[in-house]
Order: C-alpha cells, then sequence, then structure tokens
C-alpha cells in the first residue's frame, strides 16, 4: 500500500551544509516510482526551498513549521502574521535594537544591520553544525537568496528571526507577545542564538492533518522523518517515525526507529528499514 512521507530538511533531507546525499535523492524518487508520496515539512519558508530540492521530486511541502502547506502548486493553507502584528514586532525589535530578518514566501528580508550584527551567531551555528568552513561562514552564504535594503512592513509574513543579546530578549519578547509563538533556535535555552516569533497554534502536526483531510487520507499510512525536538509532533502523529542519528535525544526517544546520519545514507536507510525501497544500492 503507497504511503505518504513527510520529511524535515535540514538535518534530514541536507546535511547543515546543505548537502543532498546522492542515496537520498535516489530514495525519493525510487519511493515515487513506487506509488508513495513525498512531502518536505520543514521550518524554512517556501522562499528557501531552492531549485535543488524541488528537482528531486516532490508532491508538496509544509512549510513554516505548518503554517504553510501546498500541495502540487496547489496552495492549500498559509496563516501568516497579521499586518498589524508584524509592524508590532518590528518596532519592537527596532525600539530594543535587535536585528532581524523578516521570513515570507517572497524571501527573506534583512534589517538594516543584520548582516554586521548577526556575524557572530551566523560563525557559531555553523560551528555548532560542524560546518568544514564555519570560521569564514557569512551571513550570505548562509542565507544565499536574503534580500537587504527590502521593505520590512509586509503583509505575507510567516514568521520573524532576530539575533539575541541575551536570553532575556526571549523572554521579554514572551511578555510583550503572549499571544503569538514564541521560540528560540541555535541552542537550547541561555545557549540560543536566534528568537523567533510566529503564529500561534501552528505545529508540523496540525499542518500535516490539514494535508490529509485535503487528500481524504488517514494517519495510518503516514510516516515522518526528522532530527529535531520541533519534528517530535509529526512523529507522535504519523503511524510511523525515523529520526537521523544525528538528531536530538527528545527526538531519538520519541521516534520508532533511529536511522544513520544524513551524510551516511540515513534518509536512504530508513526507506529500507520500513520497506519502501529496496536496497539497491546495497547500503544496508
Amino acid at each position: 500500500m503507497s504511503k505518504i512521507l513527510f520529511i524535515d530538511v535540514d538535518g534530514t533531507l541536507t546535511d547543515y551544509q546543505g548537502n543532498i546525499p546522492n542515496s537520498t535523492i535516489y530514495a525519493i524518487r525510487k519511493a515515487r516510482e513506487l506509488g508513495h508520496r513525498v512531502y518536505i515539512c520543514t521550518g524554512r519558508s517556501r522562499a528557501e526551498v531552492y531549485a535543488n530540492i524541488w528537482e528531486i521530486g516532490l508532491d508538496g511541502m509544509i512549510g513554516g513549521n505548518g503554517n504553510y502547506v501546498e500541495d502540487h502548486g496547489h496552495v492549500i493553507f498559509h496563516h501568516t502574521l497579521s499586518a498589524e502584528d508584524e509592524k508590532h514586532i518590528v518596532n519592537w525589535l527596532h525600539e530594543h535594537n535587535l536585528e532581524f530578518f523578516v521570513e515570507s514566501n517572497a524571501g527573506l528580508f534583512a534589517s538594516e544591520n543584520f548582516e554586521s550584527v548577526a556575524l557572530p551567531a551566523i560563525i557559531e551555528y555553523s560551528t555548532r553544525k560542524d560546518h568544514p568552513d564555519a570560521t569564514h561562514m557569512t551571513v550570505r552564504k548562509a542565507f544565499p537568496e536574503m534580500i537587504f535594503n527590502g521593505g520590512l512592513y509586509r503583509d505575507d509574513v510567516n514568521k520573524i528571526s532576530y539575533v539575541l543579546s541575551s536570553y532575556q530578549d526571549h523572554l521579554n519578547a514572551i511578555q510583550e507577545f503572549p499571544h503569538l509563538k514564541n521560540g528560540t533556535w541555535g541552542g537550547a535555552g541561555e545557549t540560543a542564538l536566534f528568537g523567533d516569533i510566529g503564529v500561534q497554534n501552528i505545529d508540523k502536526a496540525r499542518s500535516i492533518q490539514t494535508l490529509l483531510d485535503y487528500l481524504n487520507e488517514t494517519f495510518e499510512n503516514t510516516i515522518a522523518f526528522g532530527d529535531a525536538k520541533i519534528d517530535i509532533p509529526m512523529f507522535k502523529l504519523c503511524a510511523h517515525s525515523v529520526c537521523m542519528k544525528s538528531g536530538g535525544p527528545e527526538a531519538k526517544e520519541a521516534a520508532e526507529y533511529v536511522s544513520d546520519d544524513v551524510e551516511r545514507d540515513g534518509l536512504y536507510k530508513g526507506f529500507v528499514h520500513l520497506g519502501l525501497i529496496e536496497d539497491d544500492l546495497h547500503l544496508i
């Protein structure tokens, strides 16, 4: 019976340098040849899903950690920040001298001094992800499609990420925006490098359910692949779940099966383990 696969991008489909293993490309294409459907389920906005990912062959995507759902080019669901909330966030960040970037499906729009202020955080983030050239990383390398000197007040915004000067900035944001979803990334707790603010009551699992309703499918035929704590809701919803070996301990604990690292053909091995494809490449 055909399955519906939901695959996280960073750390699952790609390594943290953005590379896609050839075995991953083969696995996805072979699975689709066999009748399985494949959707990426990512924190990235659509503007960050570059051509090399679409060229693998996908049925659609869930983006913004759940605020956007697309099937074969048709937008099923897109829940953005209200223009009023977006303006409030931008003004508040300016008032507190916090540099940020606005994430929308049309692109990533950087604040006035983001490129210089964010550089130490980007280098640290790259170092934590074992990027081979972390010390030479730049904001433009990390975000190749980022738009500088663009308009910051928009009505199509998925979320806004900002550079933390301290963890207190995140706590202040929670107090200022209690009706919105406040998170951090680049580390846990006091080690976080960035904060983000987005739409409340949105996660990957809720949007998977929205897509399943649209497809008139149930969760019994679903499989989730991920590597991080934010993937746990979709692990719990889907009938089967696979975490990459490089994933965090909480994600591994929540998953049904732990595969290998991304760069060690982890996604391919997960597909084989679940019987989605045969081990044609003899990598197991």
